[in-house]
């Protein structure tokens, strides 16, 4: 059946972004320099396991809310140690933080995004704060009609005043409104609040056949990659 949408929401990290090989590549040239040797990726994949728990403590309300830059940076000094990094300046730690926003898009993504922008409003939904989703875009030639998410609504997904606000930001209803992402979970969270659902697959975000290759929920739409989505929703 035909879905009828106005607006789409994108999760970034994983979804749009190959976060693990960018961060791998990104931490490399920030500390090689300086003469550490250690398993890049293993690293990538430790920086970003501390991403959900630091969020909960938002979430849970144990910490005020803060852009994600502030708990990446937290997260940073957390992870050095485990590797055996000590002595790192903070000119050298604050560049390797802004790695976030360095991040190199899936191959699919910038032709899939030329081709749904002609039908559809675009806009992040990510537990990104602003300045992130400016800068990948940027990096990464994408066009944002707005750029919501966690530092709009204050909350980090996948609670439901990032999903309702995004939807508000358009004077949309949620049911006029998709959010696409790689992620069932936040699917399933979107889902609940009204919106719309794509999944996107990215079989290989956490390394080769470690992402999901279709849905473990109920969406409206699956695709192979974004390009796919387009031609599915007919743009």
């Amino acid at each position: 059946m035909p879905v009828s949408v106005q607006a789409l929401f994108f999760d970034i990290f994983g979804t749009l972004m190959d976060w693990r090989s960018s961060i791998a590549r990104e931490a490399e040239k920030a500390l090689a320099p300086q003469g550490h040797q250690l398993d890049w990726i293993a690293f990538a994949d430790a920086w970003r396991g501390e991403y959900q728990p630091a969020m909960e403590e938002v979430r849970a309300g144990r910490l005020p809310f803060c852009k994600l830059d502030i708990l990446h940076r937290h997260n940073l000094e957390r992870v050095l140690p485990r590797f055996g990094i000590s002595g790192v300046g903070e000119t050298a730690l604050s560049d390797l933080n802004l790695a976030w926003h360095r991040l190199d898009a899936w191959p699919d993504v910038a032709r899939g995004m030329a081709r749904l922008r002609k039908k559809f409003l675009l806009a992040p939904c990510s537990n990104g704060n602003i300045s992130i989703m400016v800068d990948l875009a940027r990096r990464n030639g994408i066009v944002w009609d707005a750029i919501l998410g966690s530092e709009i609504a204050g909350d980090f997904k996948p609670k439901p005043r990032v999903y309702l606000a995004a939807c508000e930001a358009f004077n949309l209803p949620p049911s006029q409104c998709m959010m696409v992402a790689a992620h069932s979970r936040d699917l399933a969270a979107a889902a609940a609040n009204g919106l719309r659902t794509a999944h996107v697959a990215r079989p290989d975000e956490y390394g080769p056949a470690t992402g999901e290759r279709g849905p473990t929920v109920e969406v409206d739409v699956a695709a192979g990659d974004l390009e796919d989505l387009a031609a599915k929703l007919g743009a």
